[in-house]
């Protein structure tokens, strides 16, 4: 099987939200990805250096809405609720 460099392989919806957020920002040694696992619902925190706040949450929060919509699409896959919360 052959891949090109830029393949990743995301095993969980944790891995997912921080490849996405370390796609976006200047600091990616600084995001940090934490979950909160429930029976059918599971929170994931995600935190990001202060100067790249912004670019996680976007203009009018569109870039945080897109992130929490890829999420939602990912979760319904494995049938299972998740949430993303963006700490400060």
């Amino acid at each position: 099987m052959v891949f090109d460099k830029n393949f990743v392989e995301v095993v969980t919806m944790k891995d997912l939200i921080k490849f996405m957020a370390q796609a976006l920002v200047d600091h990616p040694e600084q995001v940090d990805v934490s979950e909160v696992a429930g029976e059918q619902t599971s929170v994931i925190e995600l935190r990001v250096a202060k100067e790249d706040l912004g670019k996680v949450i976007g203009k009018q929060g569109r870039t945080a809405k897109a992130m929490r919509t890829i999420l939602s699409a990912a979760s319904t896959k494995i049938r299972k609720r998740t949430v993303m919360e963006i700490i400060e």
